[in-house]
């Protein structure tokens, strides 16, 4: 059996080739700020999406897309501004998940689009 950061790879993989079908460009994948990773940073039209790839076997009693928390939520925002200072970003961005749920069948992709919000405090 694979280990988690192997699945985790493929996982991304997955997601990146179907972010390309759907027309948009990968612009880095597992950007670093300290310990906060974005999995995938992509661009269309004009906006950028950052997003969290997250999977899980069929056999769980949740979805994959349910484990990004607000905890992970600040990690992917809190990272997200260091990119966007750092490459000097001025397109709209906006915050996906793409969950991915393996089965005997091959794996699901769902593409939540707007997923989470910047928190206002």
């Amino acid at each position: 059996m694979e280990n988690t950061r192997e699945k985790g790879q493929e996982s991304e993989d997955l997601a990146a080739n179907y972010l390309l079908q759907q027309g948009y460009s990968i612009l880095n994948r597992n950007w670093y700020c300290g310990h906060n990773e974005l999995d995938i940073v992509a661009q269309k039209n004009g906006l950028v999406a950052v997003v969290e790839v997250r999977s899980l076997y069929k056999s769980s009693f949740q979805e994959p897309y349910q484990s990004v928390n607000k905890t992970k939520q600040r990690a992917i925002i809190t990272a997200t501004n260091s990119y966007i200072r750092r490459f000097n970003i001025n397109d709209d961005v906006r915050f996906d998940i793409i969950s991915i749920l393996y089965s005997k069948d091959g794996p699901v992709i769902e593409h939540i689009e707007n997923a989470f919000y910047p928190m206002v405090r």
